[in-house]
C-alpha cells in the first residue's frame, strides 16, 4: 500500500504494542497446556503411544493451539517489518487486528479442527484458573474490539478499491520475490486461468505446452543448485511460484511438486553420479518424475509397505501394488519406495529407487514391461490424473538404488517432508486466494434486493475473514520457508503451515461457493472446481489428523 495511505503513526504504534503484548499470555497458555497434555500421555517419564492415542483429541488440540500461537508470532513479525519499511497501511492494520482478535478468542473459546470438531481449553486439561493467563488488558482489548463488523466492513471496502490485486495486503517479501510473484501471476492469468475450468470439466491432462513453458521459466529446477542445471533459488521462491500457479489451477501449481521431491531425495541421499545424471534432467524437464510411495490399505502408515524389491543378480525386480500416484502415465522416472529386506515389517527394511519407465500415451498409458496401471476418477485435482499401479518383476538397475545403500529409504523420504509440506501450504494459499477472488468478483457482480451482494454484512464478513486467514497462513508458510533456507530444522513450522493452510483453503472455497448460492452448485461456475480442488489439501502430504499427530509428538517429545 502506498505510504500516503498509511494510518497515523500513533495508532499503528498502539496496535503493534497491543498485539505484541498479547503474545506472551498466549505462550503462557500454550506452555501450561503442553505440560498438562504431556502429563496425561506420559508413563515412566516417556510419552506412551497408547496414552497418546487415548488422549488424541487433547494432543491434536495442543497442535492447533501451538499453530495459532506461532501464527500470531509471525503476524507480529510481519507487521513490524512493514512498519519499519513504511508499508503498514490501513488494510494491513485491519488484517492484523482482526487476526489477533479472532485467534485469541478461539484460543479461549474453542479452535475448529474441522467443521464439527472444536477443541476447547478444558479438552487439553486446562482449568478456568489456567485461562486467566489470557485475562490481561491487551488480550481483552483485542478480543472485544479488534474483530468487529465495522472492522470487517472497512477491510472489504478497501479490498474493493484494490480489487485488481491478487493479494490483499502487502505480503512483506523482498523485491526479488515480488518480481518472481509478478512474473508467475501474469503467466497464471494469461495461460492458466482462462483454460483451467475446461481442463477440469473434460478431465484432461494439463497440455504439454504448459509444461514446456514452465520448464523454460525454470519451475522444475527452481531450487536445484546451478551446478546441476537449476536456478539455485530459495525455498521462499518456490513458495511464491507454487502459490501463484496454484491460484491459477492447483494442477499447474503442483506440476513442480514431484520434481521438487525427486530433486530433494537425490540431493540429500543420492551418490555423486546420481546427482550429476538426474538433477540436470529434472531441472530441464527432460524427465518428468512421479512419487510412488503409497499403497492400498497403508495410507500414511508407510512402515507397512509390502511392495518388495528382490535382488536379481546385480539388479532388482519389483513386485507389488501402489495407489494414488499422481502424473504416473506421463512421467518417465519414478521415486519408488519398496521393501528390500523381507525379514522386516517396519521402516527399517525400505529402500528408495530412481526407477525409469516409458512415458505413456492415451492409447497405451503404461507400456513399460512389468508394470500396469489404471486411472482413479477423482472429484478435483484432475490436471495430472491419479493412478493405481501394479508391478510384476519390474526391472530396476542396481545403479538406481538411491545412495547405493539398502534400508535408507524411509530416512531419505523423511528428509523431503519439510519442503513438501511447505510447498503444499503454498498450494493451499493459492487455492484459497483463487476462492477469495472468485467469491469477491461474484459478490460485486451479483445484484439482490437492489444492491450487490458485497454490500450485505455477512457476505462482506466472509470475504474479510478469507483475506485475514490467507495472510495468516501466508506468513506462517513464508516463515517456514525462510527457516528452511537458513538450514534450520523446520518440520514443526512446516507442519503447522500445512495444517492451517489446508483448513483456510477449504473454508475459503466453501464460503465463496456459499456466496454464489445455487449457482455455486452448478458445474459451469469455477467455484465448483475450486471447492473440489481445495478438498484434497487436508488429505495429501499428510492428512490433517496425521499432521496434528506429528506436531503433537514434536511438542511433547
Amino acid at each position: 500500500m502506498p505510504k500516503d495511505a498509511a494510518m497515523p503513526q500513533p495508532l499503528l504504534d498502539d496496535l503493534l504494542s497491543l498485539t505484541g503484548a498479547a503474545i506472551a499470555p498466549a505462550e503462557t497458555l500454550l506452555e501450561t497446556a503442553t505440560t498438562r497434555v504431556r502429563d496425561a500421555v506420559s508413563e515412566g517419564g516417556k510419552v506412551s503411544a497408547a496414552l497418546l492415542e487415548q488422549n488424541q483429541s487433547a494432543a491434536h488440540g495442543l497442535a492447533w493451539l501451538a499453530t495459532y500461537v506461532e501464527s500470531l508470532r509471525q503476524m507480529q513479525a510481519w507487521a513490524q517489518r512493514l512498519t519499519e519499511a513504511g508499508d503498514f497501511g490501513e488494510m494491513e492494520a485491519l488484517i492484523h487486528q482482526i487476526a489477533f482478535g479472532e485467534y485469541l478468542w478461539q484460543m479461549y473459546g474453542g479452535i475448529p479442527m474441522s467443521q464439527n470438531e472444536i477443541v476447547r481449553p478444558q479438552d487439553m486439561f486446562l482449568t478456568q484458573d489456567d485461562q486467566l493467563a489470557l485475562m490481561v488488558d491487551a488480550v481483552m482489548t483485542l478480543t472485544q474490539g479488534a474483530n468487529t463488523p465495522a472492522a470487517r466492513a472497512r477491510l472489504v471496502e478497501l479490498m474493493r478499491d484494490n480489487a485488481g490485486h491478487a493479494t490483499f495486503g502487502t505480503s512483506g517479501l523482498d523485491e526479488e520475490l515480488e518480481m518472481i510473484r509478478e512474473q508467475f501471476r501474469r503467466y497464471a492469468d494469461e495461460k492458466v486461468v482462462p483454460f483451467a475450468h475446461d481442463w477440469h470439466l473434460k478431465d484432461e491432462l494439463i497440455p504439454m505446452e504448459v509444461i514446456e513453458e514452465l520448464a523454460e521459466m525454470g519451475v522444475f529446477g527452481l531450487t536445484i543448485p546451478e551446478e546441476f542445471g537449476g536456478l539455485g533459488l530459495s525455498k521462499a521462491s518456490m513458495v511464491v511460484v507454487s502459490e501463484e500457479l496454484s491460484r491459477g489451477y492447483i494442477g499447474v501449481g503442483s506440476l513442480g511438486t514431484r520434481s521438487e521431491i525427486a530433486a530433494e531425495l537425490i540431493l540429500a541421499g543420492g551418490t555423486d553420479a546420481q546427482k550429476e545424471h538426474w538433477l540436470p534432467k529434472i531441472a530441464s524437464a527432460e524427465v518428468l518424475p512421479t512419487a510412488v510411495f503409497t499403497e492400498p490399505n497403508t495410507g500414511s502408515d508407510l512402515g507397512s509397505l509390502r511392495t518388495r524389491a528382490v535382488k536379481d543378480g546385480e539388479d532388482y525386480r519389483v513386485t507389488g501394488n501402489k495407489t494414488w500416484i499422481t502424473h504416473a502415465a506421463r512421467a518417465n522416472v519414478m521415486t519408488l519406495l519398496a521393501r528390500t529386506d523381507p525379514a522386516t515389517d517396519n521402516y527399517r527394511g525400505l529402500s528408495m529407487f530412481i526407477a525409469e519407465k516409458q512415458a505413456g500415451t492415451d492409447d497405451d498409458p503404461f507400456p513399460t514391461p512389468g508394470m500396469t496401471g489404471g486411472e482413479i476418477e477423482v472429484l478435483g485435482y484432475r490436471g495430472m490424473k491419479e493412478y493405481e499401479l501394479g508391478f510384476d518383476g519390474f526391472h530396476v538397475p542396481a545403479a538406481n538404488l538411491l545412495g547405493g545403500e539398502e534400508g535408507q529409504g524411509f530416512k531419505q523420504l523423511m528428509q523431503t517432508f519439510e519442503s513438501a509440506r511447505i510447498q503444499t501450504a503454498a498450494r493451499a494459499i493459492g487455492v484459497a486466494q483463487s476462492a477469495l477472488e472468485t467469491g469477491m468478483q461474484y459478490a460485486e457482480d451479483r445484484k439482490q434486493f437492489g444492491k450487490s451482494l458485497v454490500n450485505f454484512p455477512r457476505v462482506a464478513g466472509k470475504l474479510a475473514m478469507m483475506a485475514v486467514e490467507i495472510m495468516v497462513a501466508r506468513q506462517l508458510t513464508y516463515f517456514s520457508a525462510w527457516e528452511k533456507d537458513n538450514d534450520r530444522r523446520c518440520d514443526l513450522e512446516a507442519g503447522m503451515a500445512k495444517l492451517l493452510g489446508a483448513r483456510v483453503a477449504w473454508a475459503s472455497a466453501d464460503n465463496a461457493l456459499q456466496i454464489h448460492g445455487g449457482n455455486g452448485f452448478a458445474l459451469e461456475y469455477q467455484i465448483s472446481r475450486i471447492l473440489c480442488d481445495a478438498r484434497i489439501l487436508n488429505i495429501f502430504e499428510g492428512a490433517a489428523e496425521i499432521q496434528a499427530q506429528v506436531i503433537a509428538r514434536r511438542l511433547l517429545g
